[in-house]
């Protein structure tokens, strides 16, 4: 038989298991700013809440639709008296529908939605276009490297495999060894003259 003292293996299993969950519900709880920026709830009949229960693996936040990993996949915003989103609104970035007051803009701008409806007191932004396949310009990124979309009429360049830097010229892996081996020396450089200078001071002190 096995012994489930201090020592034993077995015993770790619950401790573990105990500090997952603990992370778990802290992750849980800590909802992206944007999400609780506007006091309340969302109303069952939004269409952000709709698209939120209709989804598999998606599930409604104070006024966000996440995914198990967190990520925004909606956002409703309706009834918040604001005229400015704030500096947290682009933790929405990855918002498939989105409703905003009236005053505040889709992200990106009109046409950089598949669909824009106004109402009387708010406006739905629904599915982002994907920048890379609208504009039809092969030599967005450079020739190493792959458009992507990164949020509502945004886009980056992505570095193929093997490449790296500016505009994905360099080829080969980034070497860490060497750039910390560069920092460290300078480093150790500095601090040595440094170090020379107060004692050379101290002395003729």
């Amino acid at each position: 038989m096995a012994r489930c003292g201090l020592d034993s293996p077995l015993s770790v299993v619950p401790w573990a298991a105990a500090l997952l969950l603990v992370l778990s519900v802290e992750r849980a709880l800590a909802l992206p700013e944007i999400c609780i920026q506007c006091p309340g709830s969302v109303q069952n009949l939004s269409e952000v809440a709709l698209y939120c229960n209709q989804t598999p693996g998606l599930m409604m936040h104070a006024r966000c639709c996440l995914n198990w990993k967190g990520t925004i996949m909606g956002l409703d915003l309706q009834n918040c008296s604001l005229k400015d989103p704030g500096p947290y609104f682009p933790q929405a970035h990855t918002a498939i529908i989105m409703i905003l007051p009236q005053d505040v803009n889709c992200p990106g701008g009109i046409n950089a939605w598949d669909t824009v409806t106004f109402y009387i007191n708010s406006q739905t932004c629904q599915e982002q276009r994907n920048l890379c396949n609208s504009t039809g310009d092969p030599e967005m990124c450079p020739e190493n490297g792959s458009c992507a979309p990164d949020g509502p009429g945004l886009f980056q360049c992505v570095c193929a495999e093997g490449f790296h830097g500016y505009k994905c010229m360099r080829q080969g892996s980034f070497s860490l060894l060497m750039f910390f081996g560069i920092l460290g020396s300078t480093t150790l450089s500095i601090s040595t003259l440094l170090w020379g200078t107060q004692r050379r001071k101290a002395k003729a002190s």
